[in-house]
């Protein structure tokens, strides 16, 4: 008897679409809870994106920061999270370093997912085609003025509920080789 495989067969049905498809999904159905519901106890979510993909709208200064991927946490402090599924956009108040910001964020340019309470995390693949396009036609971005005037006009509005959230570099978290004595 022989423990040979059988050639692997190309398949003419796209499986590998149609599961990452039904993943998207129950990202999906995870931020439309939220947004209509809130975190339920301490559940909260990792969203990461890539920031050089088509329809991605975030202020020059992050875009800067973050040329090409960035993630962000939904625990405590955010506002107006919107899952439009329609449109394919999920957008959502927070602010960095102080100044609020609203991020619009296309489902086709997360890369990642994951909700580290329950120990849940899903991994997509985007059109690297398309993040090539983004960055030779970067979207149109507000003017670092009009930024800092939205930013005082939704500190006024949030300014006398909770500080604001820090984002934590995941780099903080990740191991690394003691220094050689």
């Amino acid at each position: 008897m022989s423990d040979e495989l059988p050639p692997q067969v190309e398949s003419l049905l796209p499986y590998d679409e149609w599961t990452e498809a039904a993943m998207r999904q129950v990202m999906v159905r995870a931020l439309a809870h939220v947004a209509e519901h809130g975190l339920p106890g301490e559940h909260h979510f990792y969203l990461t994106f890539r920031t050089d993909h088509p329809g991605v709208l975030i202020p020059p200064r992050l875009r800067a920061q973050y040329p090409q991927e960035m993630t962000i946490v939904l625990q405590h402090q955010f506002w107006d999270l919107t899952m439009d599924e329609a449109s394919g956009l999920v957008s959502v108040g927070l602010s960095f370093g102080g100044v609020p910001t609203t991020l619009v964020v296309p489902l086709d340019a997360v890369t990642g997912f994951a909700d580290p309470f329950v120990r849940f995390g899903l991994r997509f693949h985007t059109d690297d085609a398309a993040n090539a396009a983004a960055l030779a036609e970067p979207e149109a971005q507000p003017e670092p003025e009009e930024e800092a005037a939205a930013g005082a006009a939704g500190e006024a509005e949030h300014g006398d509920a909770e500080p604001a959230p820090q984002v934590v570099s995941l780099d903080a978290f990740r191991r690394r080789s003691p220094p050689k004595t």
